[in-house]
Order: structure tokens, then sequence, then C-alpha cells
């Protein structure tokens, strides 16, 4: 069961979040990067050993994912918008290349795996990576929240 002060936090955190949603692009990106970063820590229970040897591998994960998202995009995010114009061969080429960064993005994923395995235990990665969805869900259902107008 969870105490007041938890209660307490996660309520500010998600009253923050709704402010934040509603401010677009920019610094609200990073504001919801620091929320995130509070969120995880609290859902995990870092103790400031296991956070300051998690943080970095975390960083620097979450940077190479963000690379690797700008590079999808930009390889195929028009491509995909008008495929009555692409010619069989110009979709295989593509095809590939897609399969291609797929490959990549397996390879980081465990690479990451692996580096988080130094610092952390199996069941906090297994915590991590359920943090990491409740936060995303309940991002979304702000944005929902927000755009339908309640």
């Amino acid at each position: 069961m969870m105490n007041l002060n938890k209660i307490a936090v996660l309520l500010a955190l998600w009253c923050t979040v709704l402010s934040i949603s509603a401010q677009g692009p920019g610094p609200g990106r990073e504001r919801i990067k620091t929320l995130k970063v509070a969120y995880l820590t609290e859902q995990l229970s870092l103790s400031s050993k296991e956070a300051q040897n998690f943080w970095p591998v975390y960083n620097a994960h979450e940077e190479k994912m963000d690379e690797f998202r700008i590079q999808e995009r930009r390889q195929f995010g028009g491509h995909f918008a008008d495929l009555s114009a692409i010619t069989d061969d110009e979709a295989e080429k593509l095809l590939s290349k897609f399969i291609d960064l797929q490959v990549k993005k397996r390879e980081m994923e465990s690479e990451y795996l692996t580096n988080l395995k130094g610092v952390l235990s199996a069941k906090k990665i297994i915590k991590l990576f359920k943090a990491e969805d409740g936060f995303k869900k309940k991002l979304l259902q702000q944005y929902r929240r927000r755009r339908n107008g309640q």
C-alpha cells in the first residue's frame, strides 16, 4: 500500500504533466523529461549508488534512441506518404534499408540490456520497463483528455 507522501508526489507529478502538455514543444519537452526522471526514480526506488550508475546508462541509451528515431523519420517519413509513386525496385531498396535499421535497433537494445544488468538487478530492470510504459500511458491519457476538452 502506498503511503500518503508517495501519493502526493505522484499527484503533483501528474498535475505538472497536465500543465506541460498544453505548452507544446520546446521547454515543455525538457520538463517532461525531468518529470520522467522523477517518476522512474520513485517507481524504481533507486538507492543513491544505483542512481549514480543507472542514469548515465539510461541517458546514453535515450540519446541513441532519439538519434535512431530521427534517422528513421528522415529515411522513411516522406517515402510512405505517397506509395502510388514508388516503383517496386524503390520499394525493395526502402524495405532493405528499413530492415537494416531495425537490426541496428535490436542490437542497441541488446547492448542497453547488457549495460543495465551491470547496474541494476533483474527485478529492477523489469520494474523499469513497467514504469516507462506507465509513464507513457499517463502522458497519453493526459494528452487525450486535453484534446477532448476534459
